[in-house]
């Protein structure tokens, strides 16, 4: 698998935002399978004529079987400054979900402290405070219903490992394909239905104000939700 043109979202002198496939992963690992990040370092090595590679840097990461919005610095400075923007909880994130447990509520903040289980690579969610967690909160609103599915709009208000994915399947809505967490099959795709569709942030050089979007993907399931957009 490569990067071209299509996967692009934005791209400037100093970022390069990519619609993210399911399945690739962000940053080499022990599988040994191509990063996301090598593969944009060999598309910008390839359109800019640089033999001696490109400079990337990953600001942000996702899960692997999570896709859409990601975004990487082409500079130093645009990763330092970036980098600050993300510290400081000056972008905005947004997440498209499908679940098929109807949601308790049509729109909710779900607050939770989270705890990671490095032993079977979890998050596990509690509704209280626990020794070694960390607070975690998101807003959630249903966009519609379709064929039995709940389209979710999600935006994290903290950023922690999995926290999506954990704190919709402690309200009993586990991500569809999201066996990790409660869903009841996986997917042959090494993918869930968690789309990261858009981040919003003043640009850091520039001092524009962005909005960036990631389309659905095209896996003949995720489109039907198009018409609920």
């Amino acid at each position: 698998m490569k990067i071209t043109d299509k996967d692009v979202i934005y791209e400037d002198n100093h970022y390069i935002a990519i619609n993210k496939r399911a399945g690739d992963i962000v940053q080499v690992d022990d599988t040994g399978d191509t990063s996301l990040e090598e593969m944009v370092k060999a598309y910008l090595a390839t359109k800019y004529q640089k033999p001696n590679g490109a400079f990337l840097g990953v600001i942000h990461r996702l899960d692997r079987p999570v896709s859409g919005m990601i975004l990487f610095a082409k500079t130093s400075k645009g990763l330092d400054r970036m980098n600050r923007l993300f510290h400081d909880r000056k972008v905005s994130k947004t997440y498209l979900a499908v679940v098929r447990n109807r949601p308790p509520k049509p729109a909710d903040t779900l607050k939770n402290w989270l705890l990671r289980d490095r032993k079977k690579m979890v998050t596990k969610a509690y509704d209280r405070e626990v020794k070694g967690g960390s607070f975690a909160q998101l807003d959630y609103e249903v966009v519609g219903e379709l064929e039995g599915y709940y389209l979710l709009r999600v935006t994290p208000l903290t950023g922690r490992t999995h926290q999506i994915r954990c704190q919709l399947a402690y309200m009993n809505c586990p991500i569809v394909g999201d066996n990790k967490y409660g869903y009841p099959r996986g997917s042959l795709r090494r993918s869930i239905c968690l789309h990261s569709r858009a981040l919003s942030f003043i640009h850091p050089i520039k001092e524009e104000k962005m909005l960036l979007e990631a389309s659905l993907p095209v896996d003949g399931f995720w489109e039907k939700f198009n018409s609920l957009l």
